[in-house]
């Protein structure tokens, strides 16, 4: 699929937001979704979003694949997942959600890979083996400034497996890639349109 343009990055941020604001007053996850969308945020997509407090991870949870739900729905799902079931945090209190900064990551599919075809900084990561499963976002590898190796590592550990079981003839390597936004993001790049369109 092409892009996202600047207007459905934002409506995603948007709806993200909301469903933080409700999930985190409320203590629980909305079932309801309207089911028509415009666009790309219409079709099927895998979703991820992460929830930030300065510097440090707050929660980041997300519907893998697409399915039947639009890209929309699985932003809400995920965005509300972040805040109130990553298990390594409390939930988020409804003081914390201003707070917040959100990144989305709305996935490709998954295509499988060989190890040494892994690229840093473009792919993400998904291993299989049996019933385990590990993910690991295209960031996480730049922002730790992992190299393949550890990269490859690091999703096994995230799956519950050894670390070197990305080896192994039982493992399934896949890749993907993620078009990755955040508010601060869409921030920046309205100032900066506000500073080239200001008159000198």
């Amino acid at each position: 699929m092409s892009p996202l343009d600047s207007p459905e990055r934002k409506t995603l941020l948007r709806l993200a937001r909301e469903a933080i604001e409700k999930a985190a007053q409320r203590g629980a996850a909305e079932t309801g979704a309207v089911t028509s969308w415009p666009g790309r945020l219409g079709k099927p997509a895998g979703a991820f979003v992460t929830l930030r407090r300065g510097e440090r991870l707050r929660g980041c949870i997300g519907h893998l694949e697409a399915s039947d739900s639009s890209l929309a729905v699985a932003v809400l799902w995920a965005a509300q997942a972040a805040a109130l079931e990553d298990p390594r945090f409390e939930p988020v209190r409804p003081e914390e959600v201003a707070g917040l900064t959100i990144e989305i990551s709305v996935l490709t599919p998954f295509e499988e890979i060989a190890p040494e075809k892994v690229i840093i900084g473009t792919h993400g990561l998904v291993i299989q083996q049996g019933k385990r499963r590990g993910l690991l976002l295209p960031q996480v590898a730049t922002e730790h400034n992992l190299s393949r190796e550890r990269f490859l590592e690091e999703t096994c550990m995230k799956a519950g497996l050894p670390r070197d079981a990305w080896r192994e003839r039982a493992s399934k390597l896949f890749a993907f890639t993620a078009e990755v936004f955040s508010e601060e993001d869409c921030a920046e790049n309205e100032n900066g349109a506000d500073k080239m369109s200001a008159p000198q």
